[in-house]
């Protein structure tokens, strides 16, 4: 026989912390439901925005005068001068080459970003890094970089890069971005992309459709991604050209 639950008379609606299934059912849906409210929010976008976005995903490990360090930072300089803003995760190694080679251009320390988590190893933050973010957890962290960027750059890294990488291959994949180039520098990436052409879509049984491991570019430079983001980025603003226009015409139109 159930033991009775005892709440004050008339308040039918409390939950009791020693019914510890009723009241992790009441976390449940309250986290639930925040999550429904930030995936609400993280629809909005601001109408006009100057600056295209690059997030640039590698090692925190690679020192400076490495020569991936001195590609990285390269890249990130070229893209500064065109005005383009600069995403990193703001600790050191490659992400310190991003935010070193944005900060190295005249205003390019104002668009060098870097996203943090919080680790019980402590990461400082870069001393590149013109804006900084701080999250607690990676799934906030990772949440961040995907609303906030126009397209990713992914440099030599290590089993955090590989996440990233794939959590934007996969949201390329199912359309949650759109337009958005995903591109690999280096030699370490083609054969991933190719363990994944040939044990995905093997002869037993497809595990994706042949478009969907066409979705990142491999460059084997970082003029070569330059080149790409050039082109991605003249669209962008194409784009927005065009939004600003419509809504001018539309009201013109009475």
């Amino acid at each position: 026989m159930s033991e009775a639950k005892v709440t004050p008379a008339g308040a039918t609606d409390l939950v009791l912390l020693s019914d510890e299934d009723a009241s992790v059912g009441v976390l449940e849906r309250a986290i639930l439901g925040l999550w429904e409210s930030i995936g609400e929010l993280t629809r909005l976008r601001r109408t006009h925005r100057e600056h295209y976005r690059v997030t640039i995903f590698g090692s925190a490990r690679i020192r400076p005068a490495n020569f991936a360090y001195d590609q990285v930072k390269h890249l990130a300089a070229r893209l500064a001068a065109m005005k383009c803003e600069i995403v990193t995760g703001g600790g050191p190694g490659l992400m310190q080459a991003a935010n070193e080679g944005a900060a190295s251009v005249p205003g390019g320390a104002e668009r060098s970003v870097g996203i943090r988590v919080e680790l019980p190893f402590e990461q400082q933050v870069n001393p590149f890094v013109g804006q900084v973010y701080e999250h607690r957890t990676f799934f906030s962290r990772l949440h961040h970089f995907m609303i906030v960027s126009d397209a990713f750059v992914v440099v030599p890294g290590g089993i955090g890069t590989l996440l990233e990488l794939a959590m934007v291959w996969q949201l390329l994949q199912v359309r949650k971005l759109h337009g958005t180039p995903l591109i690999l520098i280096g030699g370490m990436w083609p054969g991933l992309v190719e363990w994944t052409r040939q044990a995905m879509l093997s002869e037993r049984g497809a595990l994706a459709n042949p478009e969907d491991i066409e979705i990142p570019t491999c460059v084997g430079t970082a003029d070569e991604a330059l080149a790409i983001l050039d082109r991605a980025r003249a669209q962008w603003l194409a784009s927005r050209r065009t939004a600003r226009v419509a809504p001018a015409l539309v009201g013109r139109s009475g």
